[in-house]
């Protein structure tokens, strides 16, 4: 075999310096893409740590948000258990005030029979008792014995007080 000529030497020598400054080339761009995927993955997983950190903020704000409203929610349903139970009173002493209203209306209807009652009593009253007569037979036709208690019991003997008017109202 015989030795290659010294121009393809030299142009395989320039070739290869060539290939290897492309190599080395190639490797620097590899090393700063390294780099720059490297720095890009330090801030996206710090960008990560913040998101986190905001979302962990988020949560913590939504769950005293919750409990707050829950709160609110509780005493809202006291306030409307202590409402509804003055609603039930209320309602149970119109109740009783209607009834007694109807009972005042009722006497306000009859009051004026009452007040002529009231005034026929206090003119008896007026009149005062009878004088005290002597016993004696009662005229023909005229009032008989004192009649006796008509409730149904026996008397006993006893004989019915006589009359006297007097006002207890």
């Amino acid at each position: 075999m015989s030795a290659p000529p010294a121009l393809q030497i030299r142009e395989a020598n320039a070739h290869l310096a060539a290939v290897h400054r492309r190599a080395a080339e190639l490797e620097a761009r590899l090393d700063a893409a390294e780099r720059t995927v490297h720095a890009q993955a330090e801030r996206l997983a710090l960008h990560d740590q913040h998101l986190r950190a905001a979302l962990d903020e988020l949560g913590r704000a939504k769950d005293r948000e919750i409990a707050t409203l829950q709160e609110q929610l509780m005493t809202s349903e006291a306030t409307v258990h202590s409402l509804q139970a003055a609603v039930h009173q209320r309602d149970e002493l119109i109740r009783q005030l209607q009834r007694r209203a109807e009972l005042l209306q009722d006497i306000c209807r009859r009051r004026p029979p009452l007040a002529g009652l009231l005034a026929a009593l206090a003119e008896a009253e007026r009149l005062g008792p009878l004088p005290a007569t002597n016993p004696s037979p009662p005229p023909p036709g005229g009032p008989g014995p004192p009649l006796a208690n008509s409730t149904g019991e026996e008397a006993n003997g006893d004989h019915l007080q006589p009359a006297v008017f007097g006002t207890t109202v």
